[in-house]
Parts: C-alpha cells; structure tokens; sequence
C-alpha cells in the first residue's frame, strides 16, 4: 500500500466508533435470563462481538443449546431489548467527533461497514453523528455475508465508486482487516476498541493508529 491520500474512509461501528459493549451484553444477557440460561459478565463481551447478532447469540449459549430454533429465538429477544436501550450507555469514543469533523471539513467522504443489523447501524449513526454526511450505512441485511466477507464494502463502493487506492477501512478488529484485505483497500486497526493490537497485528493491518487525530493525518486531510 503506498499511504496516498484518501478520499473515502469506510469506519466499523462498535469498537471503532462507538463504544457499544455494555448496551449490547445487557441485551444479550436479557435474552439469557429471559430464556433460563446463565448470564456472562460484561467484561467477557468484548471477546464474543464482531460477527454478527447470529455469532454473538450462539457464543454465549452453552454448547448444548446452540440449536437454530434457540439462536432464532434468543436473537428475537435480543433486538426486541436492544432496539429499546440501544443507546442507554453507548458513546462515541474520546476524539471521534472532532475527528469525523475534521475530514468531513477536509473533504473526504464516509461511509460505515458493520456487521450490526441495518436497522441499529442506522438509528445508532444518525443519533450520534447526525452532522456527518454519510455516503452509506452499510449494516447487516438479510441473504448478505457478515465481514469479513467483503461484499459490504463492495455495496459501498456500489453505492459510492470510488477506486480503491483512494479508500480506508478503519476498523477494531482482525474482523475488519481481512474485510480490508479480501476487498484489496488499505487498513487501518484502531488501539482504543474492543480487541487487542496483537490481533491487529496478526491480520496484517497497514496502520495501527491509538487516537482519533492520527488518522486525519494518515489520509491526508490534515
């Protein structure tokens, strides 16, 4: 990758934008108790996020109930809690916004690619990012592959072309750095999410960034 300048920054949503894990351990942790199966505390969630509503409800079922009728049913409970409180304790991290003003001042365009469902994406980037002017929410649909498949930043790229040289995905996990890889942009791995720089690391980041203002001057916009 040879660093030029971007004109598209594609960001994750959970872990990268906003700080999400407590909302969604209660909500998982709901569905649990509301189903009779045992609770996890909120500092395991970190480790059971990234893929999807599906992944996280069979992660934190024992390995005994992992049925398609209990995942479906336990997701169900799942949305129902979460689209009520999805933004109880949620927060954008230290930095983000000034951040998103920054590039959005200097011209580069923004989009989201998340493995949350479109509906939350949607409600979560409008609450709290409402002077951004998104090119695309890119949220989890139905039919579609979760990243680190790569087709929701081909959608993006769909909605938005922009050749691929001039894009960023920027994202907390190696979730996100395959999903950069597989669609042949540029990465970069952010320190303050939800995962470790070893994992970052190991799925080959391009950049590994540990505040919001680097990655202003990481794309040429400062």
């Amino acid at each position: 990758m040879d660093g030029q300048k971007k004109s598209l920054v594609i960001f994750d949503l959970d872990g990268t934008l906003l700080n999400t894990i407590t909302d969604l351990g209660q909500a998982a942790n709901y569905a649990l108790s509301k189903n009779g199966y045992p609770t996890h505390h909120l500092s395991s969630y970190p480790h059971f996020v990234g893929n999807g509503i599906g992944k996280l409800i069979e992660r934190v079922l024992p390995s005994d109930a992992r049925t398609e009728a209990i995942i479906a049913k336990m997701r169900a409970d799942f949305i129902e809690y979460y689209n009520e409180h999805l933004t109880d304790t949620t927060a954008p991290y230290p930095g983000i916004e000034d951040m998103l003003r920054d590039l959005q001042a200097a011209g580069v365009k923004m989009a989201v690619a998340t493995n949350k469902y479109q509906d939350a994406a949607t409600k979560l980037i409008l609450h709290f990012f409402p002077y951004i002017s998104w090119v695309s929410i890119a949220g989890q649909t139905d039919g579609v592959p979760v990243k680190p498949d790569p087709s929701v930043l081909f959608r993006i790229l769909a909605e938005y072309p922009t050749p691929k040289a001039d894009v960023m995905m920027v994202g907390d996990s190696g979730v996100d750095m395959e999903t950069a890889r597989r669609a042949c942009v540029e990465s970069t791995g952010v320190s303050w999410g939800f995962r470790s720089v070893a994992e970052l690391t190991e799925a080959y980041a391009d950049h590994i960034i540990n505040a919001p203002d680097e990655l202003v001057t990481l794309v040429g916009a400062d």
